[in-house]
């Protein structure tokens, strides 16, 4: 853990992380750390909070709106097609513009519930992808952002997108990776 936050911290001092993105990436390491004392389940890995969820919906801003005024949700990263919402400093609501075409009668696509994304204590890129695999699962690389960050995408029983996400310590193969 040490490790982590020097180099979290090196990085912020050379100007490669942000402040927001530096405390928000010691609120992760925190809460991971905190989340990781207790046993882990058989697959080697659990879930300590929800990360996202995402929302494909027809008019993002009517979306940012309605929640930044019905509960008070702090909007951020807003760049003209989606925008986050959080609740906290860890989860948040993401609210995109639906991808879909419109149907054939020509009206409009509904909004769906993209993905759901948790984050996971104690991260390690290989327990987690052969957890995945050992049930049948197929992991697809999501996200290897080059700060630490690492999410693996699969279809659920029901075939819903689940991301599963968290923080790669020293070691691991996307610690160091190039963004993605």
């Amino acid at each position: 853990m040490e490790q982590l936050i020097a180099r979290l911290l090196d990085r912020f001092e050379a100007g490669a992380l942000s402040r927001r993105q530096f405390v928000q990436s010691m609120t992760s390491v925190a809460a991971a750390f905190a989340a990781g004392q207790g046993s882990a389940p058989p697959s080697g890995f659990r879930a300590v909070a929800l990360d996202h969820l995402s929302y494909q919906v027809q008019d993002y801003r009517v979306t940012r709106d309605f929640y930044a005024d019905l509960l008070g949700m702090r909007v951020s990263n807003d760049d003209g097609r989606q925008c986050y919402l959080h609740f906290d400093e860890r989860s948040r609501l993401i609210a995109r513009n639906h991808r879909g075409q419109p149907s054939s009668d020509g009206s409009r696509p509904q909004a769906v519930i993209d993905h759901v994304s948790y984050w996971l204590a104690d991260w390690n890129t290989d327990v987690v992808e052969a957890a995945l695999r050992r049930r049948g699962l197929t992991p697809r690389l999501d996200l290897a952002d080059g700060h630490g960050y690492v999410s693996f995408n699969v279809r659920d029983l029901d075939g819903f997108t689940l991301q599963l996400a968290g923080m790669a310590r020293p070691g691991d193969r996307y610690y160091d990776a190039p963004g993605r």
